[in-house]
C-alpha cells in the first residue's frame, strides 16, 4: 500500500491537473511571452510608447480601451472578435456601435507588423494597450500574461452584454458567468470612474419615466443632480438624446480613482446599475470599503482586469495571428 505522503502527493498532482484543464488556454499564457521574438524590439515597450503618445493627445482613450476590453472579453472571451469589420460581426451589434479605440489598436498592430510580422496577436494588443492606458490615467501599473491568439469567428448574434438598468443581483449573476465574484463585479464597474454615456440611457429609466410613470424621476437619485441633468444636460426633448453624461465628476472623469464609489454613497450614480450597487445591501458594503480606500480599489482593480483579460483565451496553435486586426487572414 502507498504511504499517506505518497497518496497526498498523488492527490495534489491530480488536483493540479484538473485546475490546469479548468483554466483552459489561460494556462498557456505567460509573462514576457514575446521576449526575444520581435527582432530585438521589446513588444510591450512599443505598445506602451504608442499608448502614452495617444493618451497625451486624447486622454479619453483610457475609457475607450477599458470599454473595449470588457465588450471583447465578455463575448466568447478575449479573442479579438470585436475588431473584425463586416456585416453580422460583433462590431455591428447594437451595444458595440459606440465602442471606440479601434484606430489605436490598428496603429499599434501596424508598428509591430513592421518590426516583426505575424508575431503579436491583436487580442494581446488590446490587453496590453488597456493596461498601459490605465497606468497613464493614474491607475495602477500591473503585469499581464500574453500569448493569446485571434479567433476566426465574430458574430453579432453572440453579443449579450449587461443592461444599464440591471439590479445588483442581475449584474453579479452576469459577471459570475465570466468567472468573477460579487466583489469583482463591484470593482470592475469602478471602470465607470472614467466612463460616459448618453442622455438616452437615463432619460426614461431615471429622469422622466421612472418605473414607467410619465414625468416620474427616480427618487433614489440625488435631487440636485437630477435637477441639473433635467435643466442643463438632458432636457426632455429628443435633441438631447445624444448629449454626453459623465459617469463620474468631471474633475475625476479622466483619472482612474475611487471617486465613483463616493458618488454612489451620495446617491449620485448615473446609471441605474451603478446606483443599485449601493442600494442593495449585499453589495453596499463593498462600495463602502472601496470608497474609503483608494489604495484597495487600485489593487483590486488591477487584479480584476487581469482576471477579465484571461477569460476563454485561445493559445498555442488555436486561432491565428492576424496580419491586420479588422479582418481574418
Amino acid at each position: 500500500m502507498a504511504s499517506p505522503a505518497r497518496m497526498s502527493a498523488a492527490a495534489l498532482m491530480v488536483a493540479l491537473a484538473v485546475l490546469a484543464l479548468a483554466a483552459g488556454g489561460s494556462a498557456q499564457l505567460q509573462y514576457g511571452f514575446y521576449k526575444g521574438k520581435c527582432n530585438g524590439s521589446d513588444v510591450e515597450a512599443v505598445v506602451q510608447g504608442i499608448v502614452k503618445s495617444w493618451f497625451a493627445r486624447q486622454n479619453p482613450i483610457v475609457a475607450f480601451l477599458l470599454r473595449m476590453q470588457f465588450h471583447e472579453c465578455a463575448v466568447n472571451g478575449c479573442d479579438g472578435g470585436l475588431l473584425i469589420d463586416g456585416p453580422g460581426t460583433e462590431k455591428t451589434a447594437g451595444p458595440n456601435l459606440s465602442v471606440k479605440g479601434y484606430d489605436l489598436i490598428a496603429a499599434v498592430k501596424a508598428e509591430l507588423e513592421r518590426r516583426c510580422p505575424g508575431v503579436v496577436s491583436c487580442s494581446d494588443i488590446q490587453i496590453l494597450a488597456t493596461r498601459d492606458a490605465v497606468a497613464a490615467a493614474g491607475g495602477p501599473p500591473y503585469a499581464v500574461r500574453t500569448g493569446r491568439r485571434d479567433r476566426r469567428q465574430s458574430r453579432a448574434s453572440d453579443v449579450r452584454l449587461p443592461a444599464a438598468d440591471f439590479t445588483a443581483a442581475q449584474a453579479v449573476a452576469y459577471y459570475r458567468g465570466l468567472g468573477l465574484s460579487a466583489y469583482d463585479t463591484v470593482v470592475l464597474l469602478g471602470a465607470h470612474t472614467v466612463g460616459a454615456t448618453r442622455c438616452a440611457a437615463i432619460k426614461n429609466s431615471r429622469l422622466y419615466r421612472y418605473g414607467g410613470k410619465a414625468g416620474a424621476t427616480d427618487p433614489g437619485m440625488d435631487p440636485a443632480l437630477a435637477s441639473t441633468y433635467k435643466r442643463w444636460v438632458c432636457p426632455n426633448v429628443s435633441s438631447s438624446d445624444g448629449n454626453t453624461v459623465f459617469l463620474d465628476d468631471q474633475w475625476s472623469v479622466l483619472r482612474v480613482d475611487n471617486n465613483y464609489y463616493k458618488n454612489l454613497q451620495r446617491r449620485r450614480g448615473v446609471l441605474s446599475v451603478d446606483q443599485n450597487l449601493y442600494n442593495d445591501g449585499s453589495t453596499r458594503w463593498i462600495v463602502d470599503q472601496l470608497a474609503g480606500n483608494d489604495g484597495l480599489f487600485r489593487t483590486r482593480f488591477a487584479e480584476v482586469l487581469v482576471k477579465l483579460s484571461e477569460v476563454n483565451v485561445l493559445t498555442g496553435a488555436q486561432g491565428e495571428i492576424r496580419r491586420v486586426c479588422n479582418r481574418f487572414n
